[in-house]
C-alpha cells in the first residue's frame, strides 16, 4: 500500500500544475501591479527552513518598499512599510502563489507548517523540531487557527499536531479552511476555544 506521504508529494505536482494554469491571470495582474505600484523586484527572495533543516531560496510578490536593509521582523496589519497594493494581496494571500513554484519543485508542499527563518532553528526545541519532519506549506493547521495571531509556541505546536495527524483528510480539510480564511480573515477564525489544539481527527 502507497503511503500517503508518497500520494502527497504527487498530489502537490498535480495540484500545483493546476493552480499555476488556473491563477495565472492572477499571477500576471499581481506581478503588473507591484511593479507599476512602487520602484523594486517583483518578487521578494528569502532564505527558508525545510523538511530536515535543509534551506531553500522561498519567493512571494513583493508586498512592502523595497529597501536596501529590509524590514526585521513579523509584519502587522497597518504596517507602514506595506504598499498599497502589498496589503491587497496579503489580506487575499496572493503574495504567497510564487511559492506554488517551491512546491512544484519540492521545496514546500501545498499543506504543513509555514517554513520558518534559518536564524528560527536555535529557537525550536523538544517536540518543536517535529514541525522540520515533512515539507513546509503554502498554508498549514496553524495558519487556519489564528495564524500570525498567536504566538509562536502555540503556532509550533499546532504544527507538532499537523506531523501526528497527517493524513489526507486533514490536508483536504486544512485547503477548505484557508479559502475561508482568505473570504472572511484570520481574525474570525481565531480561537478561543478552552482547547486550543482541537483539530479534525485524521
Amino acid at each position: 500500500m502507497v503511503s500517503y506521504p508518497r500520494v502527497k508529494r504527487i498530489l502537490d505536482v498535480l495540484l500545483g500544475a493546476t493552480a499555476v494554469a488556473v491563477c495565472l491571470p492572477v499571477l500576471i495582474l499581481a506581478a503588473v501591479l507591484v511593479k507599476l505600484d512602487s520602484p523594486g523586484p517583483v518578487f521578494f527572495v528569502q532564505r527558508r527552513l525545510g523538511r530536515n533543516g535543509g534551506v531553500f531560496l522561498l519567493y512571494k510578490f513583493r508586498s512592502m518598499y523595497f529597501r536596501a536593509k529590509p524590514v526585521e521582523g513579523q509584519v502587522v496589519r497597518g504596517d507602514p512599510e506595506v504598499t498599497r497594493v502589498g496589503r491587497v494581496l496579503r489580506r487575499l494571500k496572493i503574495d504567497e502563489l510564487p511559492q506554488i513554484w517551491n512546491v512544484i519543485k519540492g521545496d514546500m508542499s501545498l499543506v504543513g507548517p509555514r517554513p520558518a527563518l534559518p536564524e528560527q532553528l536555535a529557537m525550536l526545541s523538544g517536540s518543536a523540531l517535529r514541525r522540520l519532519d515533512v515539507r513546509p506549506g503554502l498554508t498549514g493547521l496553524a495558519q487556519v487557527k489564528g495564524n500570525i495571531l498567536l504566538p509562536w509556541p502555540q503556532r509550533w505546536r499546532y504544527d507538532v499536531v499537523y506531523v501526528q495527524r497527517l493524513s489526507m483528510t486533514l490536508d483536504a480539510w486544512i485547503i477548505c479552511r484557508t479559502l475561508l480564511v482568505v473570504l472572511y480573515g484570520e481574525e474570525y477564525f481565531l480561537r478561543t476555544s478552552p482547547r486550543p489544539l482541537e483539530a479534525p481527527p485524521a
